[in-house]
């Protein structure tokens, strides 16, 4: 499902235009090298989790996310108390494990960002970020509607709305990066810091999706206030497209 997007961006560019430099007019290789959008690389392999911290931290104090971190109970009734490592430690693992498991996501993350961000750089600032937006959010509400958890009205809107903000988040790290690359490394490390809310939640407390993390409410906050700190950045960054 997710390599569809590249084959469609390899039949338009790379087969029906037939358009020498594919690979550097889609983002895959930049013009000033990998040191140009390395800073960005960071940004997008730390940022998630960040926005995910912050959102149950928003979570924890308005009381939709009910947090234990000194004996992380909800965590340790998911462990079933099989284990015999103690649970802080654990959960420091899992931490570490999200910073470095997601970068197995990575590569279907970049078949997904290169069909869905490559062509779209030519477009002016605004109109770029709501397609990227938007088409992440019809992209994986298409892959999510095989998943009968995620099916129905309520689920299609919670993730429509998450997908056109972290969509637009990805676009932007595409325009002021030259590269598409910190847009998959973004993609990858979402995915691997959504279960961070079950190892931080107390037990008792069910975790509603509707409120917590990245797709809950409090996820829409944060990433609409990382929109706006987006905006502040000097567009002299921006891709023009010449």
């Amino acid at each position: 499902m997710m390599l569809a997007p590249t084959l469609g961006t390899l039949a338009v560019v790379g087969v029906l235009r037939r358009r020498p430099g594919t690979l550097r007019f889609t983002g895959v290789t930049s013009e000033r090298g990998v040191r140009s959008w390395l800073p960005w690389a960071v940004l997008a392999w730390l940022g998630p989790i960040v926005l995910v911290g912050l959102s149950l931290v928003l979570g924890a104090a308005v009381g939709v996310f009910h947090a234990d971190l000194v004996s992380f109970s909800a965590f340790r009734e998911v462990l079933g108390g099989r284990s015999a490592i103690p649970v802080q430690t654990l959960v420091l693992i899992q931490i570490a494990e999200v910073l470095v498991v997601g970068w197995i996501n990575v590569i279907p993350a970049l078949a997904e960002e290169w069909g869905g961000v490559a062509g779209c750089c030519r477009w002016g600032a605004g109109p770029r970020s709501c397609w990227s937006g938007s088409y992440g959010a019809r992209a994986d509400r298409a892959a999510r509607l095989q998943l009968p958890a995620r099916t129905g009205p309520a689920a299609g809107a919670a993730d429509g709305r998450l997908l056109r903000r972290d969509g637009s988040l990805l676009g932007w790290l595409r325009l002021r990066s030259d590269s598409v690359w910190p847009c998959a490394i973004g993609h990858g490390f979402v995915n691997a810091a959504a279960g961070l809310p079950i190892v931080l939640a107390a037990a008792g407390h069910p975790i509603d999706n509707a409120t917590t993390g990245l797709p809950g409410w409090t996820g829409w906050v944060v990433m609409e206030l990382a929109l706006g700190v987006a905006a502040l950045v000097p567009r002299q960054t921006v891709l023009t497209g010449r």
